[in-house]
């Protein structure tokens, strides 16, 4: 008798690994968007504006807008298309964002490449959805293997993202970085035959006959989520905060070429997503809380090596830190979260999870223009220590509250 469910778990398992296989793809190209826009994002908006460049930044605050919109637009989607057809969608508008950006530098318009980076933006709603998309359609013991694999996907965007905006900068002459954005196009295309194979179960069939869904208060007002969307939002804002600074703090004030600041988000990058194919597993072994403590104390790392001095190991060690801090940090705080809700609740707690949390980004990528501008690059890395500290605080209480229930 326990041979038919053993079976029917492999066969589950089988169909999960194919589908977080052409998701982890899809999330390779989709997400080379992200490292490209804020690798030349906010320098292409400064040679955009006049003399006042404190809204440099602002085209990177429309893509983490943007960003925000999609959780919204992928759960509206997701409903009446289903997951498969949303996910095409916001391939199309990573195509269609990336056009419209390079039409804005050819046209030199400021607020039209901002709405440019708003629509890839979106589609970045849709690309961070995939991450729960594989956890969802997994069984419950490869979940945390199946988020690793899909931001070990970041590796290759962490590589095609910064190349394209290395090789594409002047490939428009005269227009710098147009080139870049519009290579946009055929990576969203190819992101669409990738997605044509994939078979993602139904969630409110997987729900069978289960217990009817909770109210979102309910869910969201638990001391385990909100530790998880605290943690996740302070890992993402300082991560957005501290990158999308860097290439302005590194290039405006200490005078590299564009070029190594490029490579120094690539490196970052790939420190966020590269650490994922083993993640996972340190999650397994250690749990979703270690993990996350041990992400919160990188990025205090990542504040002391910027701090030390401006030169370039000085950014690129810090960017680094950056990354890994961001991986452990981000990677656990998904993990707390996807356990805190039943299959059929996915979709409103996810969509609740994620516009708080992008809406907070793209608040924090505004503000970090806004600091260096008026503070400098030093006063930015002082901003690391109350968030991590806080979010240290709440993990160390949700350990704390677990070993009492278990005492």
């Amino acid at each position: 008798m326990s041979a038919v469910p053993a079976t029917g778990l492999e066969t589950q398992l089988v169909a999960a690994k194919r589908n977080v296989f052409l998701l982890t793809v899809a999330q390779a190209i989709m997400g080379s968007a992200a490292p490209l826009s804020f690798a030349v994002g906010g320098l292409a908006g400064y040679q955009l504006l006049g003399a006042d460049k404190s809204l440099a930044t602002a085209p990177l605050t429309g893509f983490n807008l943007g960003v925000a919109l999609g959780a919204i637009c992928v759960a509206f989607a997701s409903r009446f298309l289903g997951r498969k057809a949303g996910f095409i969608v916001g391939a199309l508008m990573s195509s269609t964002g990336g056009a419209v950006a390079a039409l804005a530098l050819f046209r030199s318009e400021f607020w039209l490449f901002a709405f440019g980076l708003l629509l890839i933006g979106i589609s970045g709603g849709f690309t961070q959805k995939i991450r729960f998309a594989a956890a969802d359609a997994s069984p419950s013991f490869y979940k945390p293997k199946a988020i690793s694999w899909i931001l070990g996907g970041g590796i290759v965007s962490a590589i095609v993202g910064p190349q394209l905006a290395i090789f594409g900068k002047d490939i428009l002459a005269p227009v710098t970085f147009a080139g870049a954005f519009l290579a946009l196009v055929p990576l969203g295309l190819a992101a669409i035959a990738v997605l044509a194979f994939l078979k993602l179960p139904d969630l409110k069939a997987s729900a069978g006959a289960a217990e009817p869904a909770r109210p979102l208060s309910e869910i969201v007002s638990s001391h385990r989520f909100i530790t998880g969307m605290v943690c996740g939002i302070g890992s993402y804002a300082l991560m957005t905060f501290m990158m999308t600074g860097a290439p302005l703090a590194m290039v405006i004030g200490c005078g590299f070429p564009s070029e190594l600041a490029t490579l120094g988000i690539q490196w970052h990058v790939i420190a966020m997503f590269g650490p994922s194919f083993f993640t996972g597993m340190l999650i397994s072994r250690f749990g979703a809380e270690k993990i996350v403590a041990t992400g919160l104390i990188v990025l205090m790392g990542c504040a002391i090596v910027a701090h030390m001095g401006i030169e370039l190991w000085n950014f690129w060690a810090a960017l680094i830190l950056l990354g890994l801090g961001w991986n452990f940090g981000f990677i656990g705080a998904t993990s707390i979260i996807t356990s805190c809700y039943r299959p059929h609740e996915a979709d409103k707690v996810q969509g609740f999870h994620d516009i708080v949390l992008f809406g907070t980004v793209a608040l924090s990528s505004f503000s970090s223009g806004k600091v260096f501008t008026a503070w400098g690059w030093s006063v930015m890395n002082l901003v690391i220590w109350p968030v991590a500290g806080l979010c240290l605080l709440l993990v160390l209480s949700l350990l704390l509250s677990g070993r009492k229930k278990t005492a």
